[in-house]
C-alpha cells in the first residue's frame, strides 16, 4: 500500500515547537539533541511494510520547504521574530538525522541526532506518519473515520446541549487518525460550537482563521539539563529566565511537572509568578495539582482569578467538565484535548512518544508528577537525577525556604 503525503506543509506541526526553537535559534545553537521513540501501547506491532511507508513519508517530509504564504502566516504570530522566520525561510528537515529500524518482534525504533534547533522539529511531523501510517495500514481506515465522524457528532451535541460549557484547544496532531480527520474535526468544532478558542496545530489555525495556541513542552526544560555549567535541580530557573528574556510575559505559560512541580515551586518566584500567565499540567492528578498551583499564587498575594490553569493530561470532555466545575469559580481554567478530539474511534489510540534523550552527549530526562511518564534511556542518570531534586528539597526545608 502506497499512502499520498501525510504532511504537505511545515506548517503542520504544534506552536510550541516554533516557540521552543525560537528560543534555540537565539541562545543555544550549539545544543545537540538526539530523540528516541517509543509506543507505551503493550503488544503493537509494526510490519516491514508499515516501515517501508514511515521511510517513504519522512523522504517527502524532507524534500518540504516553507512557502512565503507560510512564513508570512508565522510573521504574523505577534511573538515570533522577523530574524526567526527568515532563519526557516533557509531551513527544512534534513533526512540524515533520522534512523529507522524493525525488531523481529514487531518493534519501532526512530532516532533523530543532530543539531537541537533541527533534530526538535522533527517530533511533531514523525509521530504524525507513524500514526497515520499505522492505523491506515492495520484497520479499514474508511470504517475508522466513520466512526471518528459520528463521535464527533455525538460530541457537538453534547455542546449544544449545554451538557458541556467549558472552552478549549485542540491538541490533537501528534496522535491524529490522519490528516484528513484532525482537519474535519477543528472545522467542524469552530462551526458548530462556541466552545473551541483555537488549536495547537499551526497549518490548521491557518487555514481556518483560528488563534494557534502553545508555549513549551518538557523536552524545552530537559534541555537545560545537558548545558554542563546548569545545576540539574536549578534547570527549571533558567529555563523560565531564557523563556521570559525572548517573550517579555508574552506568551506566558509555563510548565511544571518536567522534574515535578514541587521542585518548579521552587522557582516559580515572586517575579515569575507576576511573569507568567499561568501554568500547565500534564501529569498527576489535576486536583491536587491545582489546589499546589492556588495555594502557591495565594502565598504571594496573587489573586489566581488572574491566572489561568490549562489542563492537558489525557482529557475527554467529562473529565474535562469536572475540572471546569471544580475550579471555575476560584482561577481562570482553559483546556488542550488531543487524542479524544483527533483520534476517537472503535480502534484503541496509540499511545506514542518522542522524546529528547541525550544532549551534548549527556543523557537527559523527565521525572514528571506521575512514574508512568517518567522516560529516560540512562538509569543511572535517572537516579542521579532523582537525588538531586530530593537534595535541594531536603535542603531548602531544612532551611525554611518556600
Amino acid at each position: 500500500m502506497k499512502l499520498a503525503p501525510i504532511v504537505v506543509s511545515l506548517l503542520d506541526t504544534d506552536l510550541y515547537k516554533f516557540n521552543m526553537n525560537q528560543v534555540i535559534f537565539h541562545k543555544h545553537t550549539s545544543l545537540v539533541g538526539e530523540y528516541h521513540f517509543k509506543c507505551r501501547n503493550a503488544g503493537v506491532v509494526f510490519t516491514p511494510e508499515m516501515l517501508e511507508e514511515i521511510n517513504a513519508q519522512i523522504d517527502h517530509l524532507c524534500s518540504l520547504r516553507f512557502q512565503k504564504p507560510e512564513l508570512d502566516y508565522l510573521r504574523s504570530i505577534r511573538f515570533i521574530k522577523d530574524d526567526y522566520v527568515e532563519f526557516l525561510r533557509l531551513w527544512h528537515p534534513i533526512r540524515d538525522y533520522v534512523t529507522t529500524s524493525l525488531a523481529e518482534n514487531g518493534e519501532l525504533t526512530v532516532h533523530v541526532n543532530g543539531p537541537l534547533f533541527s533534530a526538535m522539529q522533527f517530533e511533531i511531523y514523525l509521530l504524525e506518519i507513524i500514526n497515520e501510517v499505522y492505523f491506515r495500514f492495520s484497520y479499514d481506515y474508511d470504517a475508522l473515520l466513520a466512526s471518528a465522524k459520528k463521535r464527533l457528532e455525538e460530541k457537538i451535541e453534547a455542546f449544544q446541549d449545554k451538557k458541556y460549557t467549558f472552552k478549549f484547544a485542540e491538541f490533537g496532531c501528534r496522535r491524529r487518525l490522519s490528516r484528513e480527520f484532525e482537519g474535519y474535526a477543528i472545522e467542524m468544532l469552530a462551526k458548530e460550537t462556541q466552545n473551541l478558542i483555537g488549536t495547537s496545530n499551526v497549518y490548521f489555525a491557518w487555514k481556518f482563521g483560528l488563534t494557534p495556541i502553545g508555549t513549551y513542552a518538557h523536552e524545552y526544560v530537559q534541555m537545560y539539563q545537558g548545558i554542563d555549567w546548569i545545576p540539574l535541580a536549578y534547570t527549571n530557573h533558567y529555563a523560565m529566565e531564557d523563556w521570559y528574556d525572548e517573550y517579555r510575559g508574552d506568551n506566558g505559560t509555563a510548565l511544571t511537572d518536567t522534574i515535578t512541580t514541587d521542585l518548579f515551586l521552587k522557582d516559580f518566584n515572586r517575579s515569575m509568578v507576576n511573569n507568567y500567565s499561568g501554568v500547565r499540567h500534564d501529569s498527576g492528578d489535576p486536583y491536587a495539582w491545582g489546589e499546589k498551583i492556588i495555594a502557591h499564587y495565594k502565598s504571594y498575594g496573587v489573586d489566581p482569578k488572574t491566572k489561568t490553569l490549562l489542563f492537558s493530561d489525557s482529557l475527554n470532555f467529562d473529565k474535562a467538565q469536572k475540572i471546569y466545575d471544580y475550579f471555575r469559580d476560584r482561577t481562570r481554567v482553559a483546556f488542550g484535548i488531543g487524542t479524544f478530539v483527533a483520534n476517537d474511534t472503535f480502534a484503541e489510540p496509540l499511545n506514542i512518544v518522542i522524546k529528547l534523550q541525550y544532549v551534548n552527549g549527556r543523557p537527559v530526562a523527565k521525572l514528571s508528577d506521575a512514574p508512568g511518564k517518567v522516560m529516560c534511556d540512562d538509569e543511572e542518570y535517572q537516579h542521579y537525577l532523582e537525588s538531586a531534586v530530593r537534595f535541594r528539597m531536603e535542603r531548602e526545608k531544612k532551611d525554611g525556604k518556600r
